[in-house]
């Protein structure tokens, strides 16, 4: 029986849903790979966990960048690694749907649709990201009121006020989490010269991070690398440092949420000061954003419920919505295959 099946292709993590039965696979955007075998060793939590503990010839990578494919080969594995996984290693060549950002060009578009076609896919679809967020959140986008939601991944935040089943307005920027994880990086090693890594930095943006209003109460323990010494250290950080580190990053969030409500009509803009923005995503957790758009917008702010998986709960409906759907969502037909 052929499946139909959901990628929420993230930067961060890609998460799998098959129709009619929800999220299948939940697991990090990495891929470690064997130079000297020239084979892939380990995909999603398992190369994860590699990432700075590797020999010289073993290298986890993320196949993605920015939202979009930056390494094909890996990409390609990776899907094919994980499709293998939810099919239960039967040879079913599935329909999938596959998530782009509301910026993605030709090209990236393109390079998606040729990875999952390598992958096995029997038919490609494509939906855009804000689409698929309000869908997944649970909200009516088929009627003529406009919803505004800001979906804020690992490596694009898209910002879009939908209305009757259309994208009315839309802007993409590619400042998500992995940029803020590298700002944190960036601060710790300029302040106190310790150069912590990229799940260090993660941790700190999640668990004490607040960008509108941090107390200095918020504190954790880091653990890097002393550049003047070279040696091993520990320090104490609080959110004040997170503050300092994402402030402006958080900034350029809420100014594209300004840029899209300045070119909207008034009617719609009446709309979101009513219904509020919605936001979704890895970062709609990021801590203080939802107060800091609502104090810099003057627009009511919230978090989804589940906002990590709204996507992929979007991509798993689509499916059934595709014949409604105005726009962001197209089959796609590529070198034959259809």
């Amino acid at each position: 029986m052929a499946l139909d099946i959901g990628i929420d292709l993230g930067t961060a993590n890609i998460i799998i849903t098959i129709a009619g039965r929800g999220i299948a696979l939940n697991e990090p955007s990495v891929v470690a790979y064997d130079r000297k075998k020239k084979a892939v060793v380990a995909v999603g939590t398992a190369a994860y966990k590699m990432i700075g503990r590797t020999p010289e010839y073993i290298v986890a990578v993320r196949p993605l960048k920015d939202g979009v494919i930056s390494d094909n080969d890996m990409t390609q594995a990776m899907i094919k690694e994980f499709i293998n996984i939810v099919n239960g290693g039967f040879m079913v060549k599935p329909r999938i749907v596959l998530c782009v950002p509301s910026s993605v060009t030709d090209v990236e578009r393109r390079a998606v649709v040729e990875a999952a076609l390598s992958a096995g896919a029997r038919k490609v679809f494509l939906i855009e990201e804000p689409i698929a967020a309000l869908i997944g959140a649970g909200i009516d986008i088929s009627r003529p009121n406009g919803t505004m939601v800001v979906d804020i991944g690992g490596g694009t935040s898209d910002v879009a006020i939908v209305s009757f089943n259309g994208i009315v307005q839309s802007r993409s920027v590619k400042m998500a989490g992995n940029k803020m994880d590298a700002a944190i990086i960036r601060h710790i090693t300029q302040k106190y010269k310790i150069l912590i890594g990229e799940k260090t930095a993660e941790k700190a943006k999640m668990e004490i991070a607040n960008v509108f209003k941090p107390t200095g109460m918020k504190k954790m323990i880091v653990r890097g690398r002393n550049l003047l010494r070279g040696l091993p250290e520990s320090i104490e950080i609080s959110d004040l440092d997170t503050y300092e580190a994402l402030h402006e990053n958080a900034m350029e969030i809420v100014e594209q949420v300004k840029l899209v409500l300045e070119s909207t009509p008034p009617e719609l803009v009446g709309d979101i000061l009513s219904n509020g923005i919605l936001l979704t995503g890895g970062g709609a957790l990021l801590g203080g954003l939802p107060e800091l758009i609502t104090d810099r917008v003057g627009a009511p702010c919230f978090i989804a419920d589940n906002p990590i998986e709204c996507v992929a709960r979007g991509v798993d409906e689509a499916f059934k919505m595709s014949d409604s759907l105005l726009d962001g969502f197209e089959q796609v037909q590529l070198y034959g295959f259809h």
